[in-house]
């Protein structure tokens, strides 16, 4: 295929909002932190203390990866990727820990027939037809 996955840095500003619940006191905590001027807002806290877990079991991260054979970053199919494989007589099993964006020019009945299944650890941005269509195949 002519697009190769890129590694998650190139992602650039891609990111996924989530929501958290903690405690009064983690928060008032967090909060004394960044009066104290030791973090710009409670986001900037929360980036950094993900952060360093990741770092912290990124071996483990690693291993798990070689082992699923996953890949690791942002991953576009586009329907002339889609086309390829199709006329090749294949289908897609896409793993993906990161990104992976199926691009508006794919349709729902090509997508039926060129992925198989798709396993997203992150986020999978597709047209809403395109997920309905693939909705048994997300796992």
């Amino acid at each position: 295929m002519a697009n190769p996955v890129r590694p998650a840095r190139e992602a650039g500003g891609e990111s996924e909002k989530i929501t958290i619940n903690l405690g009064p006191v983690d928060l008032g905590r967090i909060d004394l932190l960044v009066r104290e001027g030791f973090y710009s807002n409670r986001t900037d806290f929360i980036r950094s203390a993900i952060r360093g877990q990741l770092s912290g079991h990124a071996a483990d991260v690693t291993r798990s990866i070689e082992r699923h054979t996953l890949d690791l970053g942002l991953r576009d199919y586009t329907a002339a990727d889609l086309e390829a494989v199709r006329a090749a007589g294949e289908q897609l099993r896409i793993r993906v820990v990161g990104l992976a964006r199926i691009a508006p020019d794919v349709t729902p009945e090509l997508a039926r027939a060129t992925i198989a299944s798709i396993t997203v650890l992150g986020a999978l941005q597709a047209s809403a037809e395109v997920k309905r269509a693939l909705a048994d195949r997300i796992g």
